[in-house]
């Protein structure tokens, strides 16, 4: 029969960041080399050492802010961290797995609702042609954010220098990867 020390560092977030990305935040050891090679460290409320160390605490009221957080969503997922890690920690993978929880369950941090419109704005593209449109994608996110004429005059650039296709090019096997999407998304 396990205690209910030991039941609870099954159930805690070490644990399930373990189970659902096979990364293990518990070998990190705070050097910072994350967040001082961070893009856009500077834009984040939590840099990438930090969101680390709250994840070490298992601290659900830590986790929570965590999932409420601009920082997941600012993550470019570049993988300088993971470049300069000694630990080879992969923190993107962990900040995807922070903004799926924090979509799931609703919350997503107020500041970042453009980002995830255009999240699925992509993924949306890339679910229907097998590849990115940018003029679908494009369309797609101003529909989805109402910001109808931000950045409209560079369009006509765009075209001329055949950055934007009228026509979306498709993959051969569109039905296989609707059945990866589909099973992607089950799976949550």
């Amino acid at each position: 029969m396990h205690d209910s020390h030991e039941h609870n560092e099954d159930n805690g977030i070490k644990a399930k960041v373990l189970k659902e990305t096979g990364v293990n935040i518990a070998k990190c050891y705070q050097c910072g080399k994350c967040s001082a090679g961070c893009p856009v460290n500077t834009e984040m409320d939590f840099p990438p050492s930090v969101v680390m160390r709250l994840l070490q605490t298992e601290d659900p009221k830590l986790e929570e802010k965590l999932l409420k957080s601009f920082a997941i969503w600012m993550c470019v997922t570049c993988e300088m961290c993971y470049g300069r890690c000694p630990m080879e920690i992969d923190i993107p993978k962990i900040m995807d797995y922070l903004r799926e929880r924090s979509l799931k369950e609703n919350k997503v941090n107020p500041k970042a609702k453009n980002i995830v419109k255009f999240h699925k704005a992509f993924l949306d593209s890339v679910n229907y042609t097998g590849r990115l449109s940018e003029l679908g994608l494009t369309i797609d996110y101003k529909m989805r954010s109402l910001d109808l004429f931000q950045d409209v005059a560079l369009a006509p650039k765009m075209i001329a220098r055949g950055k934007l296709h009228f026509i979306p090019e498709f993959i051969k096997d569109t039905e296989k990867l609707k059945s990866i999407f589909s099973k992607t998304i089950n799976k949550k």
